[in-house]
Parts: structure tokens; C-alpha cells; sequence
């Protein structure tokens, strides 16, 4: 099991990987690159560190039950530092690295949204920052730019015990889409002449 504390070192059973996945360069990767290609999911250090921690991992599921067993468990500081990588919805996203590549397509139903949609997102961006000193966090793949600001104006309303669940949930979804696309472009990697 995956966890955030310090824990005495324990024997752990050997998992054969043979996957015909990415997750086979994934699992052989040092730590400190492990612990970088999952930063790109998930910039919560302590996270990234107990799931790099935890391999080898026998298929893709039991990476992403793992990713999400660790956000559950996180201290909410942990979760804070994964948000401040996150930019507001609505925001373009620059940059040529895969972070910011993955933003921008998880945000592309931003991309015909009309300009008073996209300043009342920006509007709703700055009313939730002021009401729980936080971005905005929504897994925005598949939604609409509408649809975005409905569920952000429907959260304003969520008392901070249930504001911080519902962004643990979003997380966790984003997460597991990032980890699902770096281990099949690791897979990418390898096919490609590794």
C-alpha cells in the first residue's frame, strides 16, 4: 500500500512485469526519474515520491489504484501544492513542455467558448480564489466551457470540508487521465526505438 508517512522498510514481493505497456520502462526507472515523469501528473512531491516508492507496478491498474489511494490519504498541504500547478480554467496555457500540453487539451472546450462565457469564468475564477484561497479545480476533460462554469458556480456554494472533497475527486481524475497518457506515451517511447 501506498503512504505518505515515513514507514520502516519492508519486503516486498516481487511483480512481474511484462505488460506490453510503457509500464515496463516506467517500473525500471530510477527513483529520482520516476519520481520526475510522475511530477508531470501530479506536482504534490510527497505523492509522487510514495507512488514512485511503491513499484513495480503489474499493470496500469494498480498504478492508478495506487495514485488515487495516496490523493485520498494526502495531507491537505500535499494537495494544495499539487493545485498550484494547475492553472485557472480558462487561462491559455503556454509552453512546450507535456504538462502544459496536457493542460491545454484538457481544457479545449474552452477553445469555442464566446468571450462572456469566458469573462464569467474568469469572474467565477477570482469569486472562488477569494472564497477558498485556491484555484479553481475541475477535471475539465470532455466538458464544455458552460458547463465548467456550472459546476463552479455550483461549488461556491460547498462549505470547505466539501469544497475540499469534491477537488480531491477532480484531482483524482485528472491524475489518473495524466498517469493513463504517460504510460502509453513510456509504451510510445519504447516502440519508437528505445
Amino acid at each position: 500500500m501506498c503512504v505518505l508517512q515515513d514507514n520502516p522498510p519492508r519486503r516486498r514481493r516481487e511483480v512481474p512485469v511484462t505488460t506490453g505497456h510503457g509500464l515496463d520502462r516506467f517500473n525500471a526507472l530510477p527513483v529520482a526519474d520516476a519520481e520526475s515523469e510522475l511530477l508531470t501528473c501530479c506536482a504534490s512531491r510527497r505523492w509522487a515520491a510514495a507512488v514512485a516508492g511503491a513499484r513495480p507496478y503489474g499493470d496500469l491498474a494498480a498504478l492508478l489504484s495506487a495514485a488515487a489511494t495516496v490523493l485520498a490519504d494526502a495531507d491537505w498541504a500535499d494537495v494544495l501544492e499539487a493545485l498550484e500547478a494547475h492553472p485557472r480554467i480558462g487561462d491559455r496555457v503556454g509552453g512546450a513542455d507535456r504538462e502544459s500540453a496536457w493542460s491545454r487539451g484538457e481544457q479545449s472546450g474552452m477553445d469555442a467558448a464566446a468571450q462572456e462565457l469566458r469573462t464569467a469564468l474568469v469572474e467565477g475564477n477570482k469569486a472562488y480564489e477569494a472564497r477558498f484561497d485556491h484555484v479553481f479545480l475541475i477535471c475539465a476533460t470532455g466538458r464544455s466551457a458552460a458547463e465548467m462554469l456550472e459546476a463552479l458556480r455550483g461549488r461556491l456554494g460547498n462549505d470547505e470540508d466539501a469544497e475540499r472533497a469534491v477537488v480531491r475527486d477532480e484531482l483524482a481524475k485528472i491524475v489518473g487521465l495524466r498517469l493513463t497518457k504517460l504510460i502509453n506515451e513510456q509504451r510510445s517511447f519504447k516502440q519508437g526505438g528505445s
